[in-house]
């Protein structure tokens, strides 16, 4: 008997399907995309209507000839990658392959990998969404465009190799904008009055002077606090306000793929892209033993915060049962998405809550485990009664002057049961002090005044949670591109994070300001989010992709052309004039960008081809902390290649090798560690050497193997192939997504 042929993404995927489709399905994996646009050309006839023109990618043949001769056995074939725009794009790619080997093919989509899901996905399986494809094509051509276009400009003004993005680059423009915002803060002194008083039962606590006469505070200098201070001595003071009530704190509502990636960064200190790869995982299935290959979570790319109805019903009756009928609300809670949601999409919630974290942490990896049970915790919380807290605020009057003192009380923790807060980045934690109980006009005596001098703080600067938040808030990017956002700008050394904190590196400076400069609105953050709604427009049917392109492309081309008349001017503005003299030529030397940072060149090039490093650069700062005094950790270039050493040096001389944060594929404990050859070429081996052997030339990347699954692949570079990645284990080969072009000088 003919079986189904049923076509998803990943190994891990049709493992956790296999145990739900049963015998007459044959599945498959296609390793994600198989068609991309080619590494070496535009590959868009822009004069033909924007037509794309994509090539297999490089290591997918084989795959592609194995997934036509199994559907030409195939009853009928369902392409089932991920629900959203890109996995549209696949399914479309693989039916374009295979639809002379089988004309009965169909789409078919899973929010949640579970048996009930799946099955009746499979029933309701139907056409290829081709305005998805379409808004997704329209947003990879648009990428293209920006990238192969103004991309050589940064090579031919900088340096070689720097690549534009247009999303990524309005997000480094929003880090340089905040940083220049913080260079040019000019912090504001002012002063605040704390009065300690005692009541008639000897009972003493605080209170904040709030008004005077009536007035909101505002006290800018010292003399006007010591003026303040001492007319307040002479004063009597007696209550004048005391009132109690309670105040609900209601749940957050389930994740959505921005404040998953926020909150695992804040508690659990994980990148986006690592985030994204761990709920990938658990979405696709984890191993649980006898029970097999379970898909843990729903969908992890998504804005909706939409539960189904049977999830809420799963709710109520666990949170009943495990905690009982005082932490269930009144009725099952709503949560309203944004007007762009994609309703048809749910929120990040457990597909099982019998699978506790607890029960099932023997099968998960820690880290797993870590981001399975905060999205666990979130969602039962999302589920429960809200917290109850009783609150009292007292002011007192003293001719004129206002002091006011609240306090709040938990009484019932609700959904805190299962969800504790943690404090927001620069957010004011609420006090835990207890008031006495006072009665309106009673008398109260002024024990001392604490005044306290303070000044204003500009804006923090970005972490990635608060840059994904910012990104969202402004309509920047969408579920799928956040992680990506983020993990482009600090791949392209654009930014560095120190203390988790993301500051533009001097490269990433100069690159924006040469696009900022030349591409004001190409790379402004409302033309972006206008951008975005173009695109989400395409894929509701409501706009033509070619139309939106052809749109954007006519004045694109003209800024770029204006641009292209400047060059030389723009490149002057990217070398720094030195008093330093050209040791061969006797001309002065300037400082240069090349691809590996700024060094000192001949002013006199191409005549003169001298060149120096650059002296006194700044060490790049790491997180990682001196074991001996407790300092940051610098990256320093040695003899022998990268070292970590003390930033405290002289004082402190501690040293360790460079990790690239990758666990040594031998197994012997170690990390791969960057060295460098006698001859000074740089290689990579293992921390334990001489006790592990193990080396390698090419620079190993922590990417996870989508074939084996090891915990890295290396990257290599040919001319017929371009970038791409390559396991060592099982010699699979991943190109590289990213977009350059050779530029002839």
């Amino acid at each position: 008997m003919e079986k189904n042929l049923v076509i998803v993404e990943s190994p891990a995927k049709t493992k956790t399907l296999k145990r739900f489709l049963g015998e007459d399905y044959h599945l498959e994996a296609s390793l994600g995309h198989i068609k991309n646009l080619p590494q070496k050309n535009l590959g868009i006839k822009i004069e033909e209507d924007f037509k794309p023109e994509y090539v297999v990618i490089p290591g997918r043949k084989k795959i592609i000839d194995r997934l036509k001769k199994e559907a030409k056995k195939a009853q009928k074939v369902y392409l089932a990658p991920d629900p959203d725009r890109e996995g549209e794009a696949i399914a479309w790619h693989i039916a374009e392959e295979i639809k002379k080997s089988n004309s009965h093919i169909f789409r078919v989509s899973f929010n949640e990998i579970t048996k009930k899901a799946v099955l009746k996905g499979i029933e309701k399986a139907g056409p290829i969404d081709m305005n998805k494809v379409n808004a997704q094509q329209a947003r990879r051509i648009l990428d293209r465009l920006v990238g192969y276009k103004v991309s050589p400009f940064l090579w031919k003004t900088v340096c070689r190799g720097l690549s534009a993005g247009r999303v990524q680059s309005v997000a480094l423009r929003m880090i340089c904008e905040r940083d220049e915002e913080i260079e040019k803060f000019v912090p504001q002194e002012y002063w605040s009055i704390t009065g300690f008083f005692e009541t008639e039962k000897k009972e003493v606590f605080s209170a904040d002077l709030v008004k005077i006469k009536g007035e909101d505070l505002k006290i800018e200098n010292q003399a006007r606090a010591e003026e303040i201070l001492k007319d307040l001595e002479q004063k009597r003071f007696e209550v004048t306000l005391f009132k109690t009530g309670k105040r609900k704190k209601l749940p957050y509502p389930p994740f959505i793929t921005s404040t998953l990636e926020q909150d695992s960064a804040r508690r659990l200190h994980f990148s986006p892209k690592k985030t994204m790869l761990l709920a990938q995982q658990l979405y696709e299935g984890v191993e649980l033993g006898e029970k097999g290959s379970v898909g843990l979570i729903t969908y992890m790319r998504t804005d909706s915060v939409r539960i189904s109805d049977s999830a809420k019903k799963a709710a109520y009756d666990f949170i009943k049962e495990n905690f009982g009928t005082d932490y269930l609300p009144d009725k099952p809670r709503e949560y309203k998405s944004k007007k762009t949601a994609q309703e048809a999409h749910e929120a990040i919630r457990p597909t099982y809550l019998e699978y506790a974290p607890g029960e099932i942490k023997k099968y998960l990896s820690e880290d797993q485990f870590k981001l399975y049970q905060l999205i666990y915790n979130r969602f039962l919380a999302s589920q429960m009664r809200e917290a109850l807290y009783d609150t009292t605020t007292v002011e007192i009057e003293g001719d004129g002057y206002t002091f006011r003192a609240t306090s709040s009380e938990l009484i019932f923790d609700g959904f805190l049961k299962v969800y504790q807060e943690i404090k927001e980045e620069n957010g004011e934690e609420e006090k835990a002090v207890k008031l006495p109980i006072l009665n309106k006009g009673e008398k109260l005596k002024l024990l001392k005044l604490d005044p306290q001098q303070h000044f204003t703080e500009p804006k923090p600067r970005f972490s990635e949670a608060s840059l994904i938040k910012e990104l969202e808030a402004n309509g920047i990017g969408r579920p799928s591109t956040y992680a990506q956002i983020v993990g482009t700008i600090e791949d392209r050394k654009y930014v560095e994070k120190e203390e988790k904190k993301l500051y533009p590196t001097e490269l990433g400076k100069t690159v924006n300001r040469i696009l900022v400069e030349n591409f004001p609105e190409l790379f402004d953050v409302g033309f972006t989010a206008e951008m975005e709604e173009e695109l989400d427009r395409i894929e509701e049917g409501e706009d033509n992709w070619v139309k939106v392109l052809k749109d954007f492309y006519t004045p694109f081309k003209s800024i770029l052309e204006e641009a292209e008349k400047k060059m030389e001017e723009i490149k002057n503005t990217t070398q720094e004039k030195t008093e330093e003299v050209c040791d061969k030529c006797g001309r002065p030397m300037v400082i240069r960008w090349g691809r590996h940072g700024r060094f000192l060149a001949c002013s006199g090039f191409p005549e003169c081809k001298n060149t120096k490093p650059l002296n006194n650069e700044k060490n790049h700062l790491t997180e990682e902390k001196c074991e001996l005094c407790g300092s940051f950790m610098v990256v320093k270039n040695g003899k022998f290649g990268k070292f970590l050493a003390c930033s405290k040096y002289p004082e402190c001389k501690n040293t360790k090798p460079y990790s690239l944060g990758i666990s040594c594929p031998k197994g012997c404990g170690g990390g791969i560690v960057e060295k460098k050859s006698k001859r000074g070429k740089i290689f990579y081996g293992c921390s334990n050497y001489p006790k592990c052997d193990f080396a390698a030339w090419d620079k190993p990347v922590k990417e996870n193997c989508p074939q084996c699954g090891a915990n890295f692949m290396v990257l290599k570079e040919t001319k017929k192939k371009g970038e791409y990645l390559l396991c060592l284990k099982c010699k699979y080969e991943k190109s590289v997504a990213e977009d350059k072009v050779e530029v002839k000088s």
